[in-house]
């Protein structure tokens, strides 16, 4: 059940962001508030999850930048306003020095997975020693990432190749966020699905009794463009989910497109709009957010998107495992991302440098999301163990 919630009015003077609560609402029976936020995808997107979220007693207040957060919050009893206002107000981020107050302020981490754990097929140093110092002292891990291109179940197999033990209950892929949206959305039976994507989400909308046409059995498929010709397309699509495709070609974006335009009530469901990916740990490569673009372009329509930065994810596994969100630390090296699904879902949150974004890109004077802290990677955790030895 998502908890109690007031709408928010961004006001921007003086090169300073305030966050105003305007007015309390209802609390809702149901986890999802769609709201038009600023996204990855666009200013426009449509974002699920809440913005503003109170806790035990109710009350809702605006977080400052200060490199006191964590104990600011702590003494409070509550997690403050999500959303985190301009680094201007105080500053950039503060460097993580005090790895084990932090560690001992959360019950469970949440950590991203491609530029934190792994770069492509190789483990980032010092990510078992880590995960394995975190569960010795009792702590939740849940490991979530906006790349639909496996099922939770392939990721686990994609952990045990790298000498990780992880269960596919403790991962939360955007393709598994999909067909969860679905699912709860009731989808009706003699619908089907259009997907622009990979195996992913064809196992997940399977394991979820969804049917579905699309994604790699069309990646061979050519147009014809002789004079006259007309492409048909399924009338009984009502849903296309797009995510990371490397097969994606114009057969698809045509298909997709016709389906949204066409179909009456036809949803665009986007796994996420990420920017960039990284396939190999040498650079970064095009992200699902280009096959994202190219359908919102042709559509003219925004996507309804389930990965991070939405907190649907969050409310899912919250809900899977019976967490407070004020006990949850987010993990992760995009700011667009991760550190702002953590800031709506109302979590601590911890940017590492191992992955997208470099330190030039966290105090430029440009960017606007600031994590509690950052640090070079989550390695840096270990010196949690370090005191408590020495202790």
């Amino acid at each position: 059940m998502c908890p109690s919630l007031a709408f928010v009015a961004i006001v921007e003077k003086n090169s300073v962001t305030i966050a105003i609560c305007v007015a309390p609402i209802r609390t809702l029976t149901s986890p999802l508030l769609r709201l038009s936020a600023a996204s990855p995808c666009g200013t426009k997107s449509t974002v699920f999850g809440c913005l503003l979220r109170s806790f035990e007693n109710r009350e809702l207040s605006v977080r400052l930048r200060s490199s006191s957060s964590l104990d600011a919050r702590n003494s409070r009893g509550r997690m403050n306003c999500c959303a985190q206002v301009g680094a201007e107000a105080g500053g950039s981020a503060p460097f993580l020095t005090d790895h084990t107050t932090l560690i001992d302020s959360v019950e469970t981490f949440i950590f991203d997975c491609d530029g934190v754990i792994w770069k492509g097929d190789s483990l980032i140093d010092g990510v078992p020693e880590t995960l394995d110092m975190l569960r010795s002292m009792g702590k939740r891990l849940v490991f979530v990432t906006n790349n639909s291109t496996k099922s939770r179940k392939q990721y686990g197999k994609k952990f045990e190749s790298l000498g990780l033990s992880v269960s596919a209950e403790e991962i939360f892929a955007s393709s598994f966020a999909a067909a969860a949206y679905l699912k709860s959305m009731k989808f009706p039976t003699d619908k089907k699905v259009y997907i622009i994507g990979e195996a992913g989400i064809q196992l997940e909308l399977k394991q979820a009794g969804i049917n579905y046409i699309g994604g790699p059995e069309d990646g061979d498929k050519r147009i014809d463009l002789t004079p006259g010709q007309l492409m048909e397309h399924d009338h009984d699509v009502g849903a296309v989910v797009v995510g990371f495709d490397r097969y994606l070609n114009y057969y698809k974006l045509q298909y997709a497109t016709l389906c949204i335009r066409e179909n009456p009530g036809c949803m665009f469901i986007a796994t996420n709009c990420d920017a960039v990916i990284h396939l190999t740990d040498a650079q970064e490569w095009a992200g699902g957010g280009s096959m994202v673009g190219a359908i919102k372009g042709s559509t003219k329509k925004e996507p309804l998107v389930v990965g991070k930065p939405s907190t649907f994810m969050m409310d899912c596994l919250a809900s899977e495992f019976n967490i407070k969100t004020s006990q949850i630390c987010m993990v992760g090296d995009r700011l667009d991302t991760d550190i702002l699904f953590g800031q709506n879902g109302g979590c601590a949150t911890l940017l590492v440098l191992s992955g997208v974004t470099t330190l030039e890109t966290l105090q430029s004077s440009e960017n606007k999301i600031q994590p509690d802290f950052y640090t070079n990677k989550i390695s840096d955790l270990l010196a949690a163990k370090k005191v408590t030895t020495n202790a």
